[in-house]
This record gives C-alpha cells, sequence and structure tokens, in this order.
C-alpha cells in the first residue's frame, strides 16, 4: 500500500511537472493583464473609464498604435507608396466660414503647392468616398483655383461652397461637406507645466468672463473621432470662454516625447459634453508641444497681437516698439490677403525684429487667440502686453518702459499694469497720412476709452478667461492701475474713413457683435451715431476731436526723424507706393 501510494504521488509529481509549462503561461498571461490594467488606468479605452494621472511612463503601448495606423492618413500613405499615381494628399476636414471654405489637409514635403482646385460636387451625390479606380466617379459641378497661404500651412482657401455643395481638391480624394466654423475644436496646445491639455472651442456657447462646470464636459483623443471604442478620455479641470483645460493622458505625452517613432502624427483632439444626448464636437485639432522655454536671458518685454490685413501698418508699429523697449513679437494672423508676411519679410523678419507669425484663420476668437498666445510667450518673456496695431505705448516723461516694468518685477504680487487709452479721431483728415499714424493724427476725446493690460504671463489664472485685452489672474495676484502721467495709450481708432469702414467687415472678438447687425446698436464697442451701415458721415474728419495732443508726434519726429531727408524710417517711397497700393 505504501508502495502503491509512493508511486502514485510520484505519477502526481510528474503530472504535475508536465502541466508546468501551462501553469507558468496562464501565470504570465495573468500577470501581463494586470500590468496592461495598471497602464490603462489613466485614460478609458474600449469603454472603461478612470481618473488620468499625470505621470509620464516608459513603456510603449501597442494599442496607440494599432489606433494611429488604423488612421485613414497611413492607409493613404502606405497606397502612396505603391503607386505614384495615387494623390499624395489627404483632405482631413472641411470648414465653412462666412466667406470662404478652409480645407484641412496633409502636405507631403514634395507636394507642387500651386497646382490645386477646389472641385464642388451637387448635394444629390449620395457618397462621400470616391476611389480612383470607380468608372463611377460623380463630376464635379464647376471647379475654382485654390489659394495657399504663405507660408504653406496645413490647409488651403476655397471659394464659399453653395448650400449642401460637397468640396475636394481632386477627384482621388473624398469628398467632404464643410462643417460650419461656430461648432468646432479648432486649436490645442499643451500647457508644458502641468502637462494639461488646453483645448480651444466653439458650440458650448458658454458666457464671457465666467467659469463654468467642468463635470459637464470631458477631452477626448483619438486618431478618428468616428470610432467612440477608441477614444481616449479625461475630466474637464476648467471651462471658460472657448477654452477647455484637461489633463493630458500619458500615453499621449509619451507619443508627444517619442520624436523618433515611426508613427508622428499626433492624436486629434476634442471636447465631448456628457449624460444623455452627449455630443462631441468636430475637431481639426491635434496637440501641440511647444518649444522649450528660455532658462536664461528671458525677454523683459513682448507684445501680443491679432491682425487681418493689417499689414500697411505694421512697420510703424514695430519700429516705434522696438525702440521703446520691445523685444519680441508674437501675431496671430486672423487670415489676412494682403501680403502681411512679404511686408514682415521686407523689414529683415527675423534677422533684426524677433517677430512670430501665427496664422490663425478662426473667426471671431481674439479672446482664444490671446490665450493661445500667453501659453506660448511665458516661457520666452517676462512681460507681454496685448495691444493692437492700432494702439501705441507713450511715455510721456523721461521714464523708459524698461524702467517701468523693473519697479513692479520687484513686487512679487503685482500681476497686471492696466493702462489707460486715449482715441484719436481723423484730426481734419480725409486721406490716409503718409508719415503715418503717430504724426498724421493729433486730436483725440478728452477722456480715456477703457484700458489695455501688461500682464506676467505666469500669474494667469489656470482658466485664462480674457476679455477685452486683461485677464484673470491667479488667487493672491492684483493689478495696478497706471499714471496717465506715467504711461498711456495712444489708441488710433477713428482714422480717415478709407481705414476706419474696414470696422464694419468683422470684429474679431468673440463677444462683440458685428456691427452690421442689429444689436446693441449703442454699444461702446462701436462708434457713436454709426448705426449698421458703412456709409461715411459727411462730418467724419472732424469728428472725436475734443483735445489737440501732439505729444506723441513731437517725440516721434526728435527720436526717429532722419536729418538728411527729413522722413520717418517708415515713411520711406517704397513704403508709401506699398501703402497706397494696398489702399487701392
Amino acid at each position: 500500500m505504501k508502495h502503491r501510494r509512493r508511486a502514485g504521488g510520484g505519477r502526481a509529481w510528474a503530472r504535475s511537472s508536465s502541466a508546468s509549462p501551462s501553469w507558468f503561461l496562464l501565470f504570465a498571461f495573468l500577470c501581463c493583464s494586470i500590468f496592461a490594467v495598471v497602464a490603462f488606468s489613466t485614460f478609458r479605452i474600449f469603454g472603461v473609464s478612470v481618473r488620468p494621472v499625470l505621470m509620464l511612463p516608459t513603456w510603449q503601448n501597442s494599442a496607440i498604435d494599432a489606433m494611429a495606423t488604423d488612421h485613414p492618413f497611413f492607409t493613404l500613405a502606405a497606397t502612396n507608396n505603391l503607386s505614384d499615381d495615387r494623390p499624395s494628399v489627404r483632405i482631413k476636414e472641411a470648414i465653412s466660414f462666412p466667406d470662404q471654405v478652409l480645407i484641412f489637409l496633409q502636405f507631403p514635403s514634395s507636394l507642387p503647392r500651386s497646382d490645386l482646385s477646389c472641385l464642388y460636387y451637387p448635394p444629390s451625390n449620395p457618397t462621400t468616398t470616391i476611389s480612383s479606380s470607380s468608372s463611377s466617379s460623380p463630376v464635379p459641378q464647376f471647379h475654382l483655383p485654390a489659394t495657399i497661404p504663405s507660408p504653406p500651412p496645413s490647409f488651403v482657401r476655397c471659394p464659399l461652397a453653395p448650400r449642401g455643395f460637397f468640396v475636394s481638391l481632386s477627384p482621388d480624394l473624398p469628398l467632404f461637406q464643410p462643417r460650419p466654423w461656430d461648432h468646432l475644436v479648432y486649436a490645442a496646445i499643451l500647457d508644458p507645466h502641468d502637462n494639461s491639455s488646453i483645448v480651444f472651442a466653439k458650440g458650448f456657447n458658454l458666457r464671457p468672463a465666467r467659469l463654468a462646470d467642468p463635470s459637464r464636459y470631458e477631452c477626448v483623443y483619438g486618431w478618428n473621432l468616428a470610432k467612440p471604442n477608441y477614444f481616449m478620455t479625461s475630466p474637464v479641470l476648467t471651462a471658460a470662454q472657448e477654452i477647455i483645460r484637461c489633463p493630458t493622458p500619458h500615453s499621449i505625452l509619451l507619443r508627444l516625447r517619442l520624436r523618433s517613432h515611426p508613427v508622428l502624427y499626433p492624436p486629434s483632439v476634442s471636447v465631448k459634453t456628457k449624460g444623455r444626448g452627449a455630443v462631441t464636437l468636430p475637431s481639426v485639432a491635434h496637440l501641440e508641444a511647444l518649444p522649450p522655454s528660455r532658462r536664461q536671458g528671458r525677454h523683459t518685454m513682448c507684445v501680443c497681437t491679432m491682425v487681418r490685413n493689417q499689414a500697411r501698418f505694421l512697420p510703424e508699429w514695430i519700429i516705434y516698439h522696438s525702440r521703446l523697449g520691445v523685444e519680441r513679437w508674437f501675431i496671430y494672423d486672423n487670415d489676412s490677403d494682403d501680403d502681411t508676411e512679404k511686408v514682415l519679410e521686407s523689414m529683415g523678419m527675423p534677422s533684426i525684429y524677433n517677430v512670430t507669425r501665427q496664422l490663425w484663420p478662426w473667426v471671431k476668437t481674439q479672446e482664444a487667440g490671446f490665450a493661445h498666445c500667453a501659453l506660448r510667450a511665458r516661457g520666452h518673456c517676462e512681460w507681454v502686453g496685448f495691444i493692437d496695431v492700432d494702439e501705441f505705448l507713450y511715455l510721456p516723461t523721461n521714464v523708459t518702459l524698461h524702467d517701468v516694468l523693473r519697479n513692479y518685477s520687484s513686487k512679487p504680487r503685482i500681476g497686471e499694469l492696466r493702462i489707460a487709452c486715449h482715441s484719436f479721431g481723423p484730426s481734419g483728415r480725409r486721406t490716409v497720412p503718409s508719415e503715418g499714424v503717430m504724426a498724421g493724427y493729433t486730436c483725440r476725446l478728452s477722456s480715456p476709452e477703457r484700458h489695455k493690460s501688461i500682464v506676467r504671463p505666469e500669474v494667469l489664472n489656470p482658466s485664462l478667461i480674457n476679455v477685452v485685452h486683461h485677464f484673470h489672474l491667479k488667487d493672491g495676484m492684483r493689478y495696478v492701475n497706471m499714471e496717465k502721467g506715467l504711461l498711456v495709450i495712444n489708441h488710433y481708432k477713428y482714422q480717415v474713413w478709407q481705414v476706419f469702414k474696414e470696422k464694419f467687415y468683422r470684429r474679431v472678438a468673440t463677444y462683440v457683435v458685428d456691427w452690421q447687425i442689429e444689436e446693441n446698436v449703442g454699444s461702446k464697442d462701436r462708434a457713436p451715431g454709426l448705426g449698421t451701415k458703412a456709409v461715411e458721415p459727411s462730418d467724419w474728419p472732424r469728428r472725436f476731436c475734443e483735445v489737440h495732443d501732439t505729444g506723441l508726434k513731437d517725440w516721434v519726429s526728435v527720436a526717429f526723424v532722419d536729418p538728411h531727408t527729413g522722413l520717418l524710417p517708415w515713411h520711406k517711397e517704397e513704403e508709401f507706393d506699398l501703402i497706397h497700393h494696398l489702399d487701392a
């Protein structure tokens, strides 16, 4: 009996030994499963959701690779490698604006950028995807030339499509029905201070200068937002105006840092409402990583501005503020078509003047653009002024701009300098002054209208709320009102009618009604007495003139006039010809 027990025990041991590889594989599988659950605990994928943790892992995620390569862009790229006859451009989205359609796409570096046409297909077409091998490919009803901004960005301009029409750039590319501009995620940027995503979105109609309930929304990341099973989500930390802040899933952070990875195309970012009837906004935004901050030698003073067809005013504005002590300019180009880039290049940008031009085609997004600019400037600038190109800082005494900033830099609780604006009128003129605005307009209203600000970008409120060029600050920080005898802004707001009437076209501020609309007609945002029609009043040259003020004109004449020619540096013959060419 004992022998049999031993023999049975030996057989049991033998069976156990032979089964050990299976147990080992099962144990390894369970360990891998547990590791995957922990690793994915920072975002929701395949329908599971937990709270993200802002830590950067040291492993690569094969699921992310699978999601990325599932994106149509990579499929098309692989197809292009097989056939040179295939198009080498992929359309990502088409957005309909009030006066044009922007088609967002991905260019290979070798693609010619001068032979694109906008194709328009009638709404009766039942298909939105076309194969170049299909014998029944629809024929466009008409085509028009595409316009490509300079330098070539990730979009092209097309004339406005008829209602319901589909658009494309080639018969071999998919058709897209343009989405509305006011229901869209249009930009996203990574905040390196806390690795959060700042997402810029239209469509939620959040109130100005107010925090919204962040629990109503969540951020969405993925390479194909049409497939909800492949979403990664994270909760919203703050929501205000058009600015949403979310913690970034650490797998996305890893992807942004792995420059050597074979799949570099960043994921799309969107915002989704929560609860019944949840909606995910369409998106053309990809998370943008900022360049490294300057550890030493930060600029004392920088300026952010947004322009649309203001090229003729840039030389005077930049040259003057450079003399005052501005060291860097961030110019957000709101889809200008007046050769803004060429004007800046003619000034020696960036070798002489440190100017960065950011293409920003989004309609009525000035507040969002300034928040975007504040994040970009924070790592490079101690102070940032948010002013327009018709606004000029003026120090009536011998105190310099850097003297003022140095004084307040020593006061750590001061985060914003608010500067009163004097509004100048046409000053009796009927034509654009060739000597520039500072010397050309010398009559203004007696009382200041509003104020503009110079801020420390490091102390802005995390919500990035800003209204009329000033920001909300972090708790414990405060602003000061600058004395008018020390620092003011000359705002050349009411220029000759030829210039002023452009304000009727479109206002860039989000919460300011365009002047053609019969709403808030008596608002201070409008010119008094003009109503909604761009019709010149007979007494326009004499309006807005209560005080003759030649202070800045006199200073400019001493500081800038060439003693040999008697001309100001922005009043050269070629620039004078350019001004009249652009005005024409």
